[in-house]
């Protein structure tokens, strides 16, 4: 009994060693590699056959040299304000987020997904709600706020981020939707990319509807109350 006990402890010790290991390595690693494609690539892909329809997977990566300043702006002022401060987790909007769907159960979820936790989730998990994959996103999170930079960060969720059906990233939503490179994407068109992320397979930038173009409006407002994105290297700005 004591022998099967061992070897019990011993494997979830060699299983431990094992997760925590590649997930640091593939961490560190991804620090410095471009990030070619994601477990949601595959899996829409997946779906799309599953569905009949044509294989689609647009997706191209650039430096964030190549990518209009004005992006990162528009991201941060639609989906996390405070991405320049905080260490992964904005715990003021979760906590607006959580009493606000108890107070209101009939109205459509808010979150309080900052872009390092979508970051982690687009290059290391898979779409879900499960306690496992939550718990698995804190855990990335933490890793990539601790071994990437800022501007790390950003450029991987600027390059692997859902923008369209099939679609990934600045540079094939610049080609895709407004037939230009992501390096000149305006700041109307970033706005407008902005304004479809919470649902890029719902809202279309391409064509879009008079409620995407009334959030593109409020975002370039709220775009004029965010600093230009710092490089490499530079300190964040102060507000």
């Amino acid at each position: 009994m004591q022998l099967i006990v061992y070897k019990i402890r011993a494997i979830i010790r060699w299983v431990l060693v094992a997760f925590f290991g590649s997930t640091i390595l593939a961490v560190v690693a991804l620090r410095f590699i471009p990030v070619y494609f994601t477990p949601l690539m595959f899996i829409r892909c997946y779906q799309q056959i599953a569905e009949g329809k044509e294989l689609k997977l647009a997706h191209h990566w650039v430096s964030m040299e190549n990518i209009s300043p004005s992006l990162p702006v528009a991201v941060i002022a639609s989906e996390d304000a405070n991405f320049l401060s905080h260490h992964g987790f904005d715990y003021k909007a979760i906590e607006h987020a959580v009493k606000r769907n108890m107070e209101h159960p009939e109205k459509r979820r808010l979150g309080a997904s900052t872009i390092s936790q979508q970051t982690a989730k687009n290059v290391f998990l898979w779409p879900g709600r499960s306690w496992m994959r939550k718990g698995l996103e804190v855990y990335f999170t933490g890793l990539i706020e601790l071994m990437w930079s800022k501007q790390r960060i950003m450029e991987v969720y600027l390059n692997s981020i859902e923008m369209g059906d099939g679609i990934y990233g600045a540079e094939a939503v610049a080609k895709e939707h407004f037939h230009t490179d992501a390096l000149h994407l305006s700041r109307a068109q970033c706005a407008l990319v902005a304004a479809t992320l919470p649902n890029p397979r719902r809202f279309s930038s391409k064509s879009p509807s008079s409620y995407m173009l009334r959030r593109q409006s409020r975002i370039l407002r709220e775009m004029r109350h965010v600093a230009s994105f710092p490089k490499e290297g530079e300190d964040a700005p102060k507000k």
